[in-house]
């Protein structure tokens, strides 16, 4: 129980720190939506500046209308639920003791595809070449880890519930955000479960109402 309780005291500040970096690019993303919307022009800073964010989600900017290029953009520039963040993470290192935690800073169990790109699982079946990522700090891990869920087409069922969740107004949360990693792990469903079950028994989802 102590070990848990270190383990999100240390995280959390972490992950929020993060979010609110993203917050910030949201909240600018905004007002050159509205711009746009209103039939206003983007300046060459601005537009450069959206280039620059598209490029780091993975949107593609070249030879598109630059409000459709925006509204994608909001769609992935958005904040993950800390209740979320901090149960994959513990889930993923078991609670930070995982030789890919300690050695490589990753606590999300992201791979990598090139060699001595990182660590090599011991388990790997024959013929796959990749390797669990290193990282210098485990702010770096975090903030790649909110990267590919903002990004990655596997998530983007993950990014369309919480767009519809602002979309209704309602709170974006772990427990309704947790349906969209279906193919964060081969066990699917039940890892979405196991995801669920822990937020709630770790009193976890009182975190998200800063969301």
């Amino acid at each position: 129980a102590q070990r848990k309780t270190r383990f999100l005291d240390y995280l959390r500040p972490i992950v929020q720190s993060e979010n609110r970096g993203i917050s910030r690019e949201r909240q600018r993303l905004e007002g050159l939506v509205d711009k746009l919307r209103q039939g206003g022009k983007l300046s060459r800073t601005e537009w450069r500046w959206m280039r620059g964010l598209a490029d780091s989600y993975q949107v593609e900017s070249t030879d598109r209308r630059r409000l459709a290029v925006a509204e994608d953009l909001l769609r992935r520039v958005d904040v993950v639920p800390v209740s979320l963040v901090l149960v994959q993470a513990a889930k993923e290192s078991a609670w930070g003791l995982s030789r890919f935690a300690r050695n490589g800073n990753n606590l999300f169990g992201e791979h990598c595809f090139e060699s001595d790109c990182g660590i090599v699982p011991k388990r790997r079946d024959a013929g796959k070449r990749h390797e669990v990522e290193t990282f210098p700090t485990v702010r770096d891990s975090v903030r790649s880890y909110l990267r590919n869920l903002n990004s990655h087409p596997k998530y983007q069922e993950l990014r369309a519930i919480r767009a519809q969740l602002r979309a209704d107004g309602k709170p974006v949360t772990g427990l309704a955000l947790a349906k969209g990693l279906w193919f964060y792990s081969e066990r699917r469903q039940q890892y979405i479960a196991e995801v669920r079950n822990m937020i709630r028994n770790n009193g976890l989802a009182e975190l998200d109402r800063e969301n």
